[in-house]
């Protein structure tokens, strides 16, 4: 069986799942999340732990995946998932306007990105910028779309990058 779907996942104080039939509803302090089980993998509850098995005893590969992704489900509720970019370069700056962030990365144009909904964009500074919710993959989704206006380039690096991220940087053309 997957390591990963043997463990069980224990839910912490304030956090309720509720399933009913495929659909796997968790509801927490900072928001719901829904999810839909595929057909080769259910969910049971013992002793207040949450273990998810196979239904045909052969997908342990699938029981690990959904397991992971319901645990990550009890994570977003409670404590939520942040991603922090970084703008390097002359002039790139990052700044909010109620639900839209206003890139200058340098482009001839300005660059409006409006958030969608589960997910706030701060700018502690004009340099960084911090995604934030409560479901994982729309984080993660939101960050990489931010990043794909100006991804680091390997000359002299500038771009958006993950906070975390580590450019490798490229010898210039000799002549």
């Amino acid at each position: 069986m997957s390591r990963v779907a043997k463990n069980p996942i224990k839910l912490p104080s304030g956090v309720d799942i509720n399933i009913s039939g495929s659909q796997v509803n968790v509801k927490g302090p900072k928001g719901n999340l829904a999810l839909v089980l595929h057909p080769d993998v259910c969910l049971n509850e013992t002793d207040g732990e949450y273990i998810v098995k196979p239904s045909d005893g052969k997908s342990f590969a699938m029981a690990g995946t959904f397991r992971a992704l319901v645990n990550n489900m009890v994570t977003g509720v409670t404590a939520g998932f942040q991603k922090k970019l970084q703008l390097v370069g002359v002039g790139y700056r990052a700044q909010l306007q109620g639900s839209k962030l206003n890139l200058a990365l340098g482009f001839s144009h300005p660059v409006e990105y409006s958030a969608p909904e589960g997910v706030t964009i701060e700018t502690p500074s004009q340099t960084e910028i911090i995604v934030s919710g409560c479901d994982k993959q729309k984080v993660g989704q939101v960050a990489a779309e931010i990043r794909s206006y100006r991804p680091p380039e390997p000359y002299k690096g500038k771009g958006v990058r993950y906070a975390d991220e580590r450019v490798v940087r490229k010898e210039a053309k000799k002549a």
